[in-house]
């Protein structure tokens, strides 16, 4: 019945699509683009398979260009994104933590961190984590519509897995890895969840029923 619902979601999107794309110039345009930006976030979902193709060069920058783009606490940007082609660090993060096992046999992996003599001081240094998350979802869904298969793998609060993966890539201690992201060319193609549950809302106080 997900699986149904879910197709009956995304025909729907792309019957409007359609017929939004028959409108005026700009209006087609405008329309077309909000279609297109939704569909990318509502058929992302986390590939762990890829081909043997390299990912570009050009690609790898559209993503850190995405990553950039995500909000930031007073434009702190507390970010370092670290690129690891080489098979050899692929390989010795695979066998870092078991979550991040899909690198061995994938061509990219990006690591996000979080630099904290870039972070906002005190209490609000934390932010930095918000902030990366922000870009991280950015990478993920730029992936998704370059046709592109990536997988979001959890470091940080884990100290021994943030640590395992700074030793890796040689940061310093004032670098915090975030998550790892797998990326490569999709050899599969999983069906995106229907995450959608309503139980999961609340209007204007918790609990609150819409009007």
């Amino acid at each position: 019945m997900i699986l149904l619902a879910l197709a009956m979601t995304v025909g729907a999107t792309a019957q409007e699509k359609e017929k939004c794309c028959h409108a005026k110039s700009q209006e087609k345009h405008e329309c077309c683009r909000a279609k297109s930006a939704i569909d990318n976030i509502m058929t992302r979902t986390s590939i762990r398979k890829y081909t043997n193709e390299s990912v570009s060069k050009a690609d790898i920058e559209t993503m850190l260009r995405a990553g950039m783009a995500a909000p930031t606490a007073v434009n702190k940007q507390p970010w370092h994104f670290v690129v690891v082609t080489d098979r050899a660090q692929l390989n010795a993060l695979a066998q870092s933590n078991r979550g991040t096992g899909m690198a061995a046999k994938a061509p990219l992996a990006i690591v996000v961190c979080g630099d904290l003599q870039k972070a906002l001081p005190g209490v609000a240094q934390g932010f930095w984590v918000q902030d990366c998350s922000a870009a991280t979802e950015n990478i993920l869904l730029s992936a998704h519509a370059l046709g592109l298969g990536a997988v979001w793998t959890g470091l940080y609060p884990n100290e021994e897995r943030a640590n395992a993966v700074r030793a890796i890539v040689k940061a310093p201690a004032h670098i915090v890895p975030l998550c790892t992201i797998v990326i490569g060319h999709p050899a599969d193609q999983p069906t995106p969840k229907d995450k959608w549950k309503p139980e999961n809302v609340s209007y204007n106080e918790f609990g609150g029923k819409a009007q």
